[in-house]
């Protein structure tokens, strides 16, 4: 991890761990395969309320937030490996 990696992720993880989940997973990764999927699979063609509609309306979200958490854990767990192997400050 670089040293301007680590600290915004020490800036990110301060934040807290719901915000994350939330922008990163649901609002950056789970909308916008929303939108592309309804464009390549067009689940909106006989209604909002069609069986695909809501199946992608449930489905892209929740995806989102699992990358959310699983994006969460990697980079957390790479920056306590980084934290272990920089020598302590000395103060």
């Amino acid at each position: 991890m670089k040293d301007d990696q680590f600290k915004a992720w020490e800036l990110t993880r301060e934040k807290g761990k719901l915000k994350f989940f939330l922008i990163r997973g649901v609002l950056l990764y789970g909308l916008p395969m929303f939108i592309i999927m309804a464009f390549m699979n067009k689940p909106f063609v006989d209604g909002f309320t069609s069986k695909a509609a809501i199946v992608h309306i449930i489905v892209w979200p929740l995806a989102g937030l699992l990358f959310g958490v699983i994006m969460w854990y990697v980079t957390e767990h790479k920056y306590k490996k980084e934290l272990a192997s920089r020598p302590y400050p000395k103060g």
